[in-house]
């Protein structure tokens, strides 16, 4: 089986219903990013904070994978597929992919503030405060905030040179470290770049663009991959 690496953004997302990370105006859900994702707004206010992933994660429950999750659950028939996303939610899961880094952390999972190494599932959709791990800790959401080492980065990219189709969804690739990845992708390497708002400064080398919202394109994509390249 060739190796499929496939980075996501908050496009596959969108068509479930799960809002982009900011408008226009910089803005999450009305609020300010830095005050509700980032260490200092964590220290300043953190019932914001937990409050704040209390909705997403309630309005999460309400979602279902869309066809773009779909496909890519159903290329493990035919490749080794990684999926590395931007994306906390867990639709790639409920959509059947095996194989998932989530660099930006995970929404329905906390972890404690004293140790980062204690990491815990979520029941329902509530972290209060109060809630503590082992050591007595409060519990925070299992997010990379701005300002935040992306733990999961190292592994991303040993995944990626490893790539023999790279496919991007979803995603303008303007959010680092995570588009990045394409630098470390080989140059002979077919790369699909599936997004309605194309990024400019890609690489050329075996480049193919699909400029269409992610169901849509991965049908494309789809197509393209069972034709050519099993």
């Amino acid at each position: 089986m060739k190796k499929m690496v496939v980075l996501t953004g908050a496009g596959i997302s969108a068509e479930s219903g799960i809002s982009t990370f900011r408008d226009s105006g910089g803005l999450w859900e009305g609020h300010d990013v830095m005050e509700v994702a980032s260490p200092e707004g964590w220290r300043k206010n953190s019932e914001l904070v937990l409050n704040f992933y209390n909705q997403r994660r309630k309005k999460a429950l309400e979602v279902k994978p869309n066809n773009a999750h779909l496909i890519l659950a159903e290329m493990e028939k035919y490749f080794d597929v990684t999926i590395i996303t931007q994306n906390v939610d867990d639709l790639h899961e409920q959509g059947g992919s095996s194989k998932v880094i989530h660099l930006h952390g995970e929404l329905f999972k906390s972890r404690s503030t004293l140790d980062p190494e204690l990491v815990y599932d979520i029941e329902g959709w509530e972290i209060k405060l109060g809630d503590k791990c082992e050591k007595g800790s409060q519990l925070r959401p299992h997010i990379v905030w701005f300002g935040e080492m992306v733990p999961m980065m190292e592994l991303a990219v040993e995944e990626t040179l490893t790539a023999e189709i790279f496919l991007v969804v979803g995603t303008s690739l303007q959010v680092y470290p995570a588009a990045g990845l394409l630098d470390y992708v080989e140059k002979d390497v077919p790369k699909f770049v599936v997004d309605p708002n194309m990024p400019t400064m890609i690489p050329l080398d075996n480049l193919f663009l699909i400029k269409e919202k992610a169901t849509e394109g991965m049908e494309q994509v789809k197509k393209q991959l069972l034709e050519n390249y099993l």
